[in-house]
Formats: structure tokens, sequence, C-alpha cells
């Protein structure tokens, strides 16, 4: 009997309105996450503990426990700490890193993980992914998905809105990823979910084409959904090639390369996606990309986040060695130093043009 259809890797209950952090007890009882409320909730020593006052009293039966850093010895430390007390779940509180951490936390020792998110700077918060430091630099590790993941947009417009921007930049760097996975099918016959792609472009397109701002409460469903979508369309596929491309690797080299002096993730893929989409001769697709990070406060020249053109050119040039076996625009056009130099220039002339403009 042919089969007919296929089960999707997604959270139970996604809940992205403004006071969602005030029904988590209720949404975790009523989806059967947690009936007792015996929770292991891991915290930053920033957002997540200034909300801890606020939950503490509707969640009774949750222990804390705040995480150090965003290394992977920092995410083994919480399990070992977590593992002895017989949870129902554990509960990742803050930003990015806690997240990360939470996921790997609660993959070691075997429980289900819910996310609630204080701000959107990447689609970590509902992806099978959790990017900690390591002693190479930073790595990937495969986890499962939230299987819940709460959004309180009052909480997210208190968060810095850099973060936002962030979220920004790394949500519609996706259709410059989903461009590098339909080049590497034409070039080298990698096959494309479908489904996948369809999800990740429609989270990027959406949150590229919409004309609210970082305080719009609109605007902040869309782009939540669209990092929701990403997380899920990265489960789909079982890798993160839908939201991951050049402009990941642009931004991977950027870690590497200078790991103390790098932006936030959304910052450098943002301006990563931009440049690569010039680089394939998607030009009016990347002047409007440039134009929409341009309007949200995002950078869009390397300069702009700390790094000269020479910083740049080395990071693009090296940027393929961070994914080996990963086909994108950098490995198809496979550009000397000097041809990458003149792509930038071109790059950057085409973006005074449109900042002009």
């Amino acid at each position: 009997m042919p089969v007919l259809t296929r089960l999707i890797p997604s959270p139970v209950s996604v809940d992205i309105n403004a006071g969602a952090l005030d029904d988590l007890a209720g949404l975790l009882a009523d989806q059967r996450i947690s009936a007792s409320g015996k929770l292991a909730v891991a915290i930053s020593g920033g957002s997540g503990a200034a909300l801890r006052d606020r939950l503490s009293p509707v969640l009774p039966g949750a222990d804390w426990f705040e995480l150090a850093d965003g290394t992977i010895d920092g995410a083994i430390q919480l399990a070992d700490a977590m593992k002895s007390g017989h949870y129902d779940a554990v509960v990742g509180l803050g930003g990015g890193k806690i997240i990360d951490a939470a996921k790997y936390a609660a993959a070691r020792i075997g429980l289900p993980m819910v996310a609630v998110a204080t701000n959107l700077s990447h689609d970590g918060i509902c992806s099978p992914v959790s990017i900690l430091d390591n002693d190479a630099g930073r790595g990937s590790y495969g986890v499962p998905t939230p299987i819940a993941l709460v959004i309180d947009l009052d909480v997210i417009r208190d968060a810095p809105v850099r973060f936002v921007r962030s979220g920004i930049g790394d949500a519609v760097s996706n259709i410059s990823a989903i461009a590098d996975w339909e080049l590497s099918h034409r070039e080298t016959g990698e096959p494309i979910d479908g489904l996948a792609a369809a999800m990740a472009r429609t989270a990027g397109e959406s949150v590229l084409r919409h004309p609210g701002g970082c305080g719009d409460d609109d605007f902040l469903t869309v782009l939540s959904e669209g990092l929701v979508l990403s997380g899920i369309a990265m489960s789909i596929a079982g890798h993160t090639r839908p939201s991951s491309g050049a402009c990941h690797e642009i931004s991977h080299a950027f870690d590497l390369l200078y790991p103390k002096r790098s932006a936030l993730h959304g910052e450098q893929v943002g301006l990563g996606a931009a440049f690569a989409m010039h680089l394939r001769g998607a030009h009016e697709e990347s002047a409007l990309m440039v134009d929409v990070l341009r309007r949200h406060g995002l950078p869009v020249l390397p300069t702009e986040i700390g790094f000269s053109e020479d910083e740049f050119v080395k990071a693009v040039e090296y940027a393929p060695q961070t994914r080996p076996g990963r086909y994108t625009i950098l490995e198809h056009l496979d550009l000397s130093s000097d041809a990458i130099r003149d792509a930038y220039a071109d790059y950057a002339k085409a973006v005074s043009q449109t900042i002009g403009g």
C-alpha cells in the first residue's frame, strides 16, 4: 500500500500573542506536557531571571537552573544538574543561548523541551539544532524540535530592539538559502524537499514584504511565525539546508576568523544574504533585500558591523571551508580574493545607489 502522507515533526502547541506567558502553566497542563507541574526551568542571568519572580507563583513545582554560558560544556553541566530531578519537561526561558542549551540538555536526559522565547534573534527557537560554543569555535548539534513554543509579544517588545532586527535578518536570509539549495539541485543533483523549501521561502518572503516595523504587533507576529516555520522546515528536511546557504557560511567565517568581534547572527546572515543574491546576479532581489534590511536598521555593509573591506573579502574567501560538502553560490563561482574584492566593490556601489534612491 503506498504511503500517502508523512508525519511532520513540529511542536504540539505554538502560542504567539501578547500575554502568552500568563497562560504557560495552563498550556503545559492542557497539552499534557506537565500535569504535575514538575519542571526544570533553564534561565540566564538576564531576561530569564527577571521573569522568574513573575512565573514562580504559577509554577510552584518548578526548579530553576541558571546557565553560566552558551558552551557545550555549560549545556552538559545543565543536563547533569537536571537529570536527578524526575521532571516532566525542561523549559528554556530566555534568548537563543538559553533555548539552545536547554534543547541540548533535554535531549541528553530524554525529556521533552518547551521553548519560551524572550527575544526573536534567530530561527533556533523552533529548530532541531543547538548552536553551542566549543573548543573549536562553534558547533551545531542535532536535537529534537521543542514540544511547545511560547512567544509573548509583550516580552518581545521589552527586549532590546537589536534582537528583533537580528531575527529579521535570519528570516530574510532564507530566500538566499533556498536559491543556493536550488542551485545545488541543478548543478550537483542534490535532492530538494519541496515542502521544506516552500515553508522556508514563505517565512522569508512574509517578513521581507511586510510593511510593519519592530514595534508593531502584527509585524512581530509575522516574524515570530516566520522563525517558527523556518525551524519546522529544517525538521522536515532533516538538515539546515532550508535556512542556511552562502549567507550562513559567510556568518560562520566571521565567527571563526574574528570570534571576539562578530556581530549578532542575524545581522551577519542578513548582510551575507544580500551579498550572495548580488553574486548570483539577482540584482533586483538583492536591492530589495538591502532596502528592507536598511529600513529595519540592519547592516548592509561590513563596515557597519566593524569589519573592513579586506576582512570581509577574507571572510567570503574562507566561508566555503565552514561547511564542507555544502554547495552554494560561493562554491559554484569559486572566486579568487581579487574577484571577491571586485564583486564587493560592485555590491557596495549598488548599495549606495539603493540607499541614495
